[in-house]
């Protein structure tokens, strides 16, 4: 089996990259899927946030206003490592759990995960966690673009942007690239050939 884990910075289209490597048979683990999963209700991360944030990030339900947890973490380097102390090892321990499951039913395939801050956890984390990094990149106009037409204000983007390791510092670390600036069909295309230069080495 064959784990490859794309990333890149926010705004990049990465999840559309995602897809298109799903569509052509890989398995897709979705790591900011596993965060929503391990914060729901009842679960050992969400009493965490509410033990070190409070319980008015609650919403009627008892499930998470993300937009005030986001608002908070985002604002302060410190209260967004307590964060991601909280959330990275819960969700760790689902996609191994999901790792070993796909590894039983298809030794052979080809697992794509898409991990925005695969390499924001360090680079010998991130070979632990995958066999091969493909980096997704555009220019930081179409970036803040695509986020402004997500409904995400200005400010807020740039931050989330500068927030995180600058795309050209994620790429010396790539095995592969992927620039997303282009039409999806150019983008597809680029998909395809790294999907079969993935196969075939996923034999060996």
């Amino acid at each position: 089996m064959i784990i490859a884990g794309i990333t890149g910075t926010i705004g990049t289209g990465k999840s559309t990259v995602a897809a298109m490597f799903g569509d052509l048979g890989a398995y897709i683990i979705d790591a900011d899927k596993l965060a929503h999963e391990v914060v729901e209700p009842g679960k050992p991360a969400w009493q965490a946030i509410i033990d070190n944030f409070g319980s008015e990030l609650l919403n009627e339900d008892q499930t998470l206003n993300r937009q005030m947890l986001a608002d908070i973490v985002f604002k302060d380097p410190a209260k967004l490592q307590v964060l991601d102390s909280i959330v990275h090892p819960e969700v760790l321990k689902e996609d191994q759990r999901l790792v070993n499951e796909r590894k039983s039913i298809d030794p052979n395939g080809l697992v794509i995960k898409d991990i925005p801050l695969l390499l924001e956890m360090g680079r010998d984390v991130a070979r632990l966690m995958v066999d091969k990094i493909i980096v997704v990149y555009a220019s930081p106009e179409i970036q803040l673009k695509r986020l402004i037409a997500r409904g995400m204000e200005e400010a807020d983007a740039l931050n989330r942007i500068n927030n995180q390791i600058p795309v050209k510092d994620k790429m010396k670390l790539a095995d592969f690239m992927i620039n997303n600036d282009g039409t999806l069909d150019e983008t597809r295309v680029q998909v395809r050939t790294i999907y079969q230069q993935l196969i075939s080495g996923s034999s060996g």
